[in-house]
């Protein structure tokens, strides 16, 4: 027997136990009908904390599914009654559709109680399972395998919705059912509008047609101007809270408003993690454009991750290899030119991501260092691709030149640094991080390297004996950047703790500590004169900071996204930054102002560097390209 619920906001003993006859028509307690619409009969509430409905369990003859019925106190407004009945509609033109990955719609109708108060109800496919939340309390968090998968997963879902021009408009992850048999529902489409609708409606002082999922939902959607990429958003902050076990608001910064939470997970790929933030990015126009560019980068980081080690080689040996170095110059450099076009020209070859840029000291050659776990040597004034040197098993992060210009030094994922003979192509291997190098520097006289790494250290090597020397340790989070000062007697490094540290190279002791920014420093660079650091931030703001007295001198009018790279021009009068937005600005380090937006890449600027006579600047781009700027005459 059944047991069987009645669903009168007023009745006093809703699940009285006559009430569990099958042949009871009637509640015992007050009279109202038990069969609903001549179909359903209920066995239980599931919750009565959902926003506008109450959510029962129903039966339609053996079959189980799922009642939602309206809130009473709502039943007068006709935006909340437009509100609930639209998830009906938007789940029945979906299943028209043959859109999986959603609950089946099965009926909407109006019931009466025995005082003849009248209650909107929905019936719907009830999904057997639990839901993300749900799961987490079991598995506390997600593994990078299931991530990937789940994401995809979510993301079709996601792109039936929206090709029938529907916007879900509140993924969290009560919202995402795991079925007993493994497959992602989405689920409550209560608050799904039409891609053409956005508006704002208030009633009653509450928030209804711009319901708000704190810690989910994305500022255009709180003023009521929902978007495709406002869903994007929600399934970044979803994924956030998946792979780190909190809500977002528990790693939240309000103070800063920055999200912490890279730091809160365990083993997933820095490919992965940069990808989510894009997700979240503080714009629209900065998230994917659709569910299609989401579906192929995805497909690009499982390429990344699943390609085997390489040995090392060294392909398409150029006639004559080997860079000629000169002396150094301190040419006579005119003031900018913002009248010409400043592109000379766009190299191509890499098949992902640039990450990392550098000029050989002579300024003939450029490495490129890649997602595509290859680094790429280029002579400048052709643009020709003169080698491939491969052999690394991971992402290359960070590549730097000898100041002699006849090795170059490249840091990746796989926890290495390899030294290449530029000539030859030989290699040598250096091991000692527990994680990813992610930059990698010579010391100005060529004998050292300087590495900072995920695992939070900085270490200096012997170049000549590939001998770890000393392992520095201070930095609470990741170490993104490191730089000599020209006089190599001070090395700095920019952390995702907000911080950068000065250290003594002799001896390892840290100096002092440069505090302030906002978010994580992902770039530092010191002046020519060693004099002045200049830092970029995870907010988009840069900062330039006098050493001796750690003072912050100025901070620049800021990129719309994080700063990616920073690099002083040789003569140190200029400063130019690479960013999540996309563009190069070219700064005046003396007055802090921007000087010129270099515009033309698709995609974050994840590396600058200035050639050595300081007349062009090449930047690095998840675009896949490299491009060459004309910044003086």
């Amino acid at each position: 027997m059944k047991p069987c619920y009645c669903i009168n906001p007023n009745c006093y003993q809703p699940d009285h136990p006559s009430n569990n006859n099958s042949n009871t028509r009637y509640c015992q307690s007050c009279g109202s009908e038990l069969l609903l619409n001549g179909q359903y009969r209920v066995s239980r509430l599931l919750s009565d904390t959902t926003g506008f409905g109450v959510v029962y369990e129903a039966f339609e003859g053996f079959t189980a599914k799922i009642l939602k019925v309206l809130q009473e106190k709502w039943n007068n407004d006709p935006k909340a009654v437009e509100l609930f009945k639209r998830e009906y509609d938007v789940l029945l033109e979906l299943s028209r559709q043959n859109v999986t990955g959603v609950p089946r719609a099965d009926a909407y109708f109006q019931y009466s109680t025995r005082e003849g108060k009248i209650l909107h109800c929905l019936v719907m496919e009830k999904v057997e399972g639990i839901n993300l939340e749900q799961w987490l309390k079991q598995y506390d968090k997600l593994s990078q395998k299931r991530a990937l998968k789940w994401l995809r997963e979510i993301t079709l879902i996601l792109d039936k919705i929206h090709q029938q021009n529907w916007l879900h408009r509140d993924i969290k992850p009560p919202n995402i059912m795991l079925r007993n048999s493994g497959e992602l529902v989405l689920i409550d489409f209560g608050t799904a509008r039409e891609e053409t609708q956005t508006y704002h409606q208030k009633v009653k002082g509450q928030q209804v047609t711009g319901i708000i999922s704190r810690g989910y939902t994305p500022n255009e959607q709180q003023h009521g101007q929902a978007v495709i990429q406002s869903d994007f958003h929600a399934l970044g902050r979803t994924f956030v809270h998946l792979l780190t076990g909190k809500h977002p608001l528990e790693i939240y910064d309000a103070v800063n408003d920055v999200l912490s939470w890279r730091e809160e997970t365990e083993n997933i790929h820095p490919l992965l993690l940069d990808f989510i933030d894009e997700l979240m990015g503080r714009l629209p126009k900065n998230r994917p454009a659709n569910t299609r560019v989401i579906l192929q980068r995805l497909d690009e980081i499982e390429r990344q991750l699943k390609l085997p080690p390489i040995t090392p080689t060294i392909t398409s040996p150029p006639p004559n290899p080997q860079p000629v170095v000169t002396q150094k110059q301190s040419p006579v450099i005119p003031k900018i030119n913002s009248s010409v076009s400043p592109l000379d020209k766009t190299l191509t070859g890499h098949s992902y991501r640039v990450n990392s840029v550098v000029y050989s000291p002579d300024g003939r050659y450029l490495a490129s260092g890649s997602l595509d776990k290859t680094i790429k040597i280029w002579e400048v004034a052709t643009g020709k691709g003169l080698r491939t040197l491969t052999g690394h098993s991971g992402v290359v992060l960070s590549v730097a030149y000898s100041p002699d210009g006849r090795y170059l030094a490249s840091g990746s994922q796989d926890k290495t640094i390899k030294i290449w003979e530029v000539a030859t192509g030989k290699v040598r291997t250096l091991t000692g991080h527990s994680s990813e190098f992610l930059s990698v520097v010579y010391s100005p006289d060529g004998r050292y390297l300087a590495s900072g790494s995920s695992d939070k250290t900085i270490k200096i090597w012997e170049v000549a004996t590939g001998k770890e020397l000393r392992t520095l340790t201070g930095h609470s989070m990741t170490v993104w950047s490191v730089a000599y000062s020209p006089d190599g007697r001070y090395l700095a490094s920019g952390s995702l703790d907000k911080t950068i540290k000065i250290w003594e190279v002799a001896t390892g002791q840290e100096l002092r500590t440069l505090t302030g920014h906002s978010e994580g420093v992902l770039s530092v660079a010191y002046s020519p004169d060693g004099r002045y650091l200049a830092s970029g931030i995870g907010d988009g703001a840069i900062k330039i900071w006098e050493v001796a007295t750690v003072r912050e001198l100025r901070t620049p009018t800021r990129h719309s996204e994080v700063v990616r790279s920073v690099a002083y021009s040789p003569d140190g009068r200029y400063l130019a930054s690479g960013s999540q937005d996309k563009t190069i600005k070219i700064w005046e380090v003396a007055t802090g102002n921007e000087l010129r937006t270099l515009t033309g890449h698709s995609e974050t600027v994840f590396s600058v560097a200035y050639s050595p006579d300081g007349r062009y600047l090449a930047s690095g781009s998840a675009d896949k390209t490299i491009k060459i700027w004309r910044v003086r005459q």
